[in-house]
């Protein structure tokens, strides 16, 4: 089969499972980083994390992406965003591992990743890295540009992204690198940071504290909370703010009274379900 109907096959595929963002980059990106990367990533990635180094066949990786829905993670830290993190998550294990069976039979191997490669979360506290990084293989395969929280963000949804890949040996014509830096350095995911974990200043996208995040994803967690998810809420890039109404990012701050029949629903989402209310 030919590279280009195979593409096109795939993207068929993901329409059909409906994913609204795929990406394809070949493995090389990772040995030589192109040049219209729209951020300066320093260190680069470890040539243990690349994909050639995890499945040495490795030609080509796939990158879908689903979204998070807004108005459910405005009511973050809460029992209805931690139902929706794990539904996501798994959505996205079950579709990843269709597509790699889909190709494997039309004669190409190919292995799907695991959304979250590691098995609680207090494992990240001391160690806090996965195998593999699928935000990295999105900005790899086109989808984005890294943010002051160093998350990747997208056009069509900001942050609001979850990610996963699948590897394999077929030669898949590689999706044009996204040249434009989407962070408006607004700060706000700065700002909101309830443990302080991103830096203001430095090196861009900062070195966020990782073990501060694993830390207060891990209370949460214990709590039925989790995850965090106050970076992404508050980050006005994404055209999925129009959809839901939400271009004006006053409506996060208590003193907007404008915005308070909002505040009254999130309170509510948060005082059921859990084992403390969220204070954010």
């Amino acid at each position: 089969m030919k590279p280009e109907t195979l593409k096109k096959d795939l993207l068929k595929k993901c329409k059909s499972l409906v994913i609204p963002l795929v990406g394809f980059a070949p493995v090389e990106r990772w040995e030589k980083p192109p040049r219209e990367l729209p951020n300066v990533l320093s260190p680069w990635i470890p040539e243990e994390f690349w994909p050639q180094s995890i499945y040495p066949e490795a030609r080509t990786v796939i990158v879908i992406g689903l979204p998070v829905p807004l108005p459910i993670l405005e009511t973050a830290p809460s029992i209805y965003y931690h139902e929706l993190y794990k539904t996501v998550n798994s959505m996205l294990d079950s579709k990843a591992c269709e597509i790699a069976n889909f190709l494997v039979e039309k004669g190409h191997a190919a292995v799907y990743l695991p959304r979250d490669a590691y098995g609680d979360i207090k494992i990240l506290i001391d160690n806090p890295f996965a195998f593999f990084s699928h935000k990295h293989a999105a900005y790899l395969a086109g989808l984005g540009s890294f943010g002051q929280n160093n998350v990747l963000l997208t056009p069509e949804y900001g942050p609001r992204v979850r990610f996963t890949s699948i590897f394999t040996t077929a030669v898949i014509k590689p999706d044009p690198i996204m040249t434009k830096d989407l962070c408006t350095r607004c700060l706000l995911c700065v700002k909101n940071c309830p443990v302080g974990a991103i830096p203001k200043a430095g090196d861009f996208p900062p070195a966020v504290d990782k073990k501060r995040c694993a830390i207060r994803s891990a209370e949460l967690r214990d709590e039925y909370r989790s995850p965090c998810g106050i970076c992404i809420k508050v980050c006005p890039v994404g055209k999925d703010r129009e959809l839901f109404g939400r271009k004006n990012i006053s409506i996060y701050s208590d003193k907007n009274k404008k915005f308070e029949k909002y505040h009254r629903a999130w309170e509510h989402v948060r005082k059921y379900g859990s084992k403390e209310r969220a204070k954010i």
